[in-house]
């Protein structure tokens, strides 16, 4: 079996099969998804919708590192489609300044990420909120049955748990399968027209397959240029996305790559420094026509500056006017296939996946675990929770 154009024997003796498989099986894994959505329904809608109701509700994602990004990517186009109020705040800043982020008197809905449901700022975010807030709700998507998010839910009727595909539990060091998986979970929780969500997300799935089973070289081709850097730029739901991007390549590179995440518009104001002859700038284009104006000018920008840094595009469609400004257009030409910007991002990150996991294999990293010295934990250590008195 091969993956990405790797032999698996390979891939088990460079220690990095759980993660290739990992990548690879997600499309599989967002049909999963959309079918425990399927069964879960009435009981789902039941239990949302005395909550919906409520005036000034707030409706916060939550979780850290990775699982903190499902809310960033997902909470903009939540936004656009609702009049509810979605945020996305880590448990790592509910944690260590919680009255800072909450609100005694505001009914919260809390929406807990999390693969394995251990960590320890996991357990003590919803510990804190319930101390604070005096209406308190819990829905934790989580990977793991036997994590402490789930334990200590069981029996409370203010809480609910969702439990992702079994297989969406990593192996791997970096979140892969989880992340996407939450990402679906948390859109279709509050989707209007589940029947129309359901036809996309089998658009998606196929477009997922062709992405692994057949774009790995376009991406493998990127991997020939020796980088310092690497720069994300998205906008809107993008930008979370951009996010994730960059920390899957400082992972799996074992932080010998830097990365920079920005907006299109924002990358000019400074961060834009950072281009050198061994930069890669990669871009998510947005679906919508406004946006996509302000994305395209950057590209003809950066594409007739000097330089020998690496321009690429990422987009659903073969959009023509974008041949040309890039070194690399990764796009799928599938307006057959045509999707919401919001199940878009499930495809745009497996181009990263891919990317970040052909860097690691290049540059000698056991993509599974890319720091075996231990600074860096799947399961992070090493976090003292303090006890917190209102």
């Amino acid at each position: 079996m091969k993956y990405f154009g790797f032999d698996s024997k390979y891939l088990e003796k460079i220690n990095g099969l759980a993660t290739a498989i990992e990548i690879h099986q997600q499309p599989e894994l967002w049909s999963e998804t959309l079918e425990i959505f399927k069964d879960k329904k009435s009981e789902l809608e039941e239990f949302l919708k005395p909550l919906l109701i409520k005036e000034n509700l707030r409706i916060i994602f939550t979780g850290a590192g990775t699982s903190a990004y499902v809310g960033e990517s997902i909470v903009p186009s939540l936004r656009k489609n609702s009049d509810l109020r979605f945020e996305a705040i880590g448990t790592t800043d509910i944690v260590a300044k919680p009255l800072e982020y909450l609100k005694k008197n505001q009914p919260t809905l809390l929406i807990s990420c999390a693969r394995s449901g251990n960590s320890p700022e996991s357990v003590a975010a919803v510990d804190i909120v319930e101390k604070v807030v005096d209406e308190f709700y819990h829905i934790a998507l989580t990977c793991n049955p036997e994590g402490k998010l789930v334990q200590n839910a069981k029996g409370h009727d203010n809480e609910k748990i969702i439990l992702m595909p079994e297989k969406s539990n990593d192996k791997g060091f970096a979140m892969t399968g989880s992340f996407t998986c939450m990402m679906l979970s948390g859109l279709l929780l509050f989707e209007n027209d589940f029947d129309k969500a359901a036809k996309e997300i089998e658009k998606t799935v196929k477009l997922g397959h062709i992405i692994c089973d057949e774009k790995h070289e376009a991406v493998k081709k990127l991997t020939e240029k020796d980088l310092t850097n690497a720069v994300y730029l998205g906008a809107g739901s993008y930008f979370g996305l951009a996010r994730e991007s960059c920390l899957k390549i400082l992972e799996l590179t074992g932080g010998s790559i830097t990365t920079l995440y920005e907006t299109p518009l924002g990358f000019r104001h400074g961060p834009k420094s950072i281009v050198n002859d061994k930069s890669m700038i990669l871009m998510y284009l947005s679906n919508d026509e406004y946006s996509r104006q302000y994305e395209i000018d950057l590209l003809k920008e950066l594409s007739a500056e000097e330089g020998n840094q690496q321009i690429v595009g990422i987009s659903n469609d073969n959009d023509k006017s974008i041949n040309g400004i890039c070194d690399t257009y990764l796009n799928l030409d599938a307006d057959r296939y045509e999707v919401r910007d919001s199940f878009k991002m499930l495809n745009y990150i497996l181009y990263a996946q891919m990317f970040s996991f052909m860097q690691s294999e290049k540059l000698g990293f056991g993509p599974d675990n890319p720091c075996p010295t231990g600074e860096v934990n799947r399961v992070v250590q090493g976090v003292i929770i303090h006890d917190y008195q209102n």
